[in-house]
């Protein structure tokens, strides 16, 4: 496999818009879980991105490799992005908007851990985990003082979705980097990805009966921005940068998604904001600043031949 860079600053500003898109993400279904069905609405959405992306590759007459070994690596991602979202869809049932953003965020502790362990090139220097920590810290303290009141054991069991949804993403990354799907374009594995998602999360939609589609202003929408702007263009941008640049320094820049989920649900669904987010906020800034120093300052001397 070839050697990942470490980010620059064209990297880092396809991932400041990517948190955004990503950011926006559970307030567009929150906001139309009313008139569709969570699991619905993200079923619908791979589909149709699923289409999309095949139409593309098609039209510019990309070849897809279709081993035994890479097959199965695309049916892996396929039913870990389903996890995913399945996930998320009961998740945002119980929590928050802004509490999803945060938990299923969590994603790159997960892969980053990983392949520290699977990849000698993705090792993390200590001031890396520090960086890492901090922003951590300041994501737990963003939703401190959310999780009082009324509810708080249906917004832990929302959270512990989140979480879980968190897990199988990190997983997700570990598959892509580990095995073929490394060295295939970046529309066949979101192929994998978002038919997987399609199939298998019509099935609990059909067992469940939640089938529900009123056609709204909103769910129409929102189903427009999941699934040309978020399931189609940012997650092709996403597995783009996988493949040029180090997972964990990647995965670690997500930590801005949080910032910009909870400001989603401030401003959309009017979601309060207090003093916990403010320092929270200035935490995540300053766990960012940190690995971003230490790449400056370490990547060089990990890279460099020995003589």
């Amino acid at each position: 496999m070839n050697a990942r860079v470490g980010i620059d600053g064209r990297a880092a500003a396809a991932m400041v818009m990517l948190c955004a898109i990503w950011g926006m993400q559970q307030v567009a279904i929150k906001a139309a879980e009313p008139d569709v069905s969570a699991v619905l609405q993200i079923a619908i959405r791979s589909g149709l991105a699923a289409l999309a992306v095949y139409l593309l590759a098609r039209g510019r007459g990309e070849r897809f490799t279709w081993d035994r070994a890479t097959l199965c690596a695309g049916l892996s991602v396929g039913a870990l992005f389903a996890l995913e979202f399945f996930f998320v869809s009961a998740g945002l049932r119980y929590t928050s908007a802004s509490h999803m953003a945060v938990f299923l965020y969590t994603a790159p502790l997960f892969s980053a851990l990983g392949l520290h362990f699977l990849l000698p090139q993705e090792r993390l220097s200590p001031v890396q985990w520090l960086g890492m920590l901090i922003a951590f810290g300041g994501v737990v303290l963003a939703i401190s003082g959310m999780a009082e009141g009324s509810g708080g054991a249906e917004r832990l069991k929302g959270d512990l979705y989140g979480l879980l949804a968190g897990i199988a993403w990190g997983a997700s990354t570990l598959v892509i980097r580990t095995t073929r799907l490394a060295e295939c374009p970046a529309k066949q594995t979101l192929l994998c990805q978002l038919t997987g998602a399609c199939v298998l999360l019509s099935l609990p939609a059909l067992a469940t009966g939640n089938l529900h589609f009123t056609l709204s202003p909103v769910a129409w929408y929102s189903l427009l921005f999941q699934t040309v702007v978020v399931s189609f263009f940012s997650y092709l941008i996403w597995f783009s940068l996988l493949r040029r640049y180090q997972a964990s320094s990647l995965g670690i820049l997500t930590f801005m998604t949080p910032v910009f989920g909870i400001l989603a649900g401030v401003v959309i669904l009017g979601e309060p904001l207090q003093i916990e987010f403010v320092l929270g906020a200035v935490l995540i800034v300053l766990g960012l600043i940190v690995v971003s120093c230490s790449y400056l300052i370490y990547f060089d001397r990990r890279v460099a031949p020995k003589i």
